[in-house]
């Protein structure tokens, strides 16, 4: 029961950043795609590099 928790939670994760990156990241630049397209291919680990370094750039910069 605890590793299937574990994966719903990493699952939820994912999907928070990838929904968080697609409507809030401004579309100039790369930076959105790059952002998007490291979360799918490292999955979780792309999800909390985003969660640790853009996002708070992001609500620094842009206030979202």
């Amino acid at each position: 029961m605890g590793v299937a928790a574990f994966i719903i939670l990493q699952l939820v994760m994912w999907i928070w950043m990838l929904v968080d990156c697609l409507k809030n990241e401004p579309s100039e630049g790369n930076d959105k795609v790059i952002w998007v397209l490291l979360m799918v291919f490292l999955g979780i680990i792309g999800s909390l590099l985003y969660y640790f370094i853009r996002r708070p750039q992001r609500i620094e910069q842009l206030g979202q």
